[in-house]
């Protein structure tokens, strides 16, 4: 039990890392609060809350793994290196590409809704 217990309080030192010294963790965490509140205004139906919370904890997921490949790839080598570089790129490049499928999700779900009641105005 106290194996678990480590590792669950290493898992919340990493995830507390990552929003402390994160700048980009804080803005996807800004983006998921928005787009919670933004769920709760519209009253999102619980499949369309499904796909919401999937996306949040993708993008998250994306950014601490990207954080953990950068410090990683740090601690290995000062040195600027091709491939060190190019660790780190493929690495933002997850992150972008789970953004960019939270702004699709964001669009789709909420767009209609918003769309709807800019009309009624």
């Amino acid at each position: 039990m106290r194996k678990l217990g480590r590792s669950f309080s290493c898992a919340l030192k990493g995830i507390g890392y990552s929003v402390c010294k994160g700048r980009n963790m804080k803005i996807h965490v800004l983006a998921a609060v928005l787009a919670t509140v933004i769920g709760f205004v519209l009253d999102i139906s619980r499949l369309e809350w499904a796909i919401i919370v999937l996306t949040i904890f993708m993008v998250l997921v994306a950014e601490t793994i990207n954080s953990a490949i950068e410090v990683t790839v740090d601690l290995v080598t000062e040195d600027h290196h091709h491939l060190a570089g190019l660790a780190k790129d493929l690495a933002a490049g997850g992150v972008l590409l789970t953004a960019i499928n939270a702004v699709i999700m964001a669009l789709l779900i909420f767009g209609p809704r918003l769309m709807a009641g800019i009309r009624a105005l």
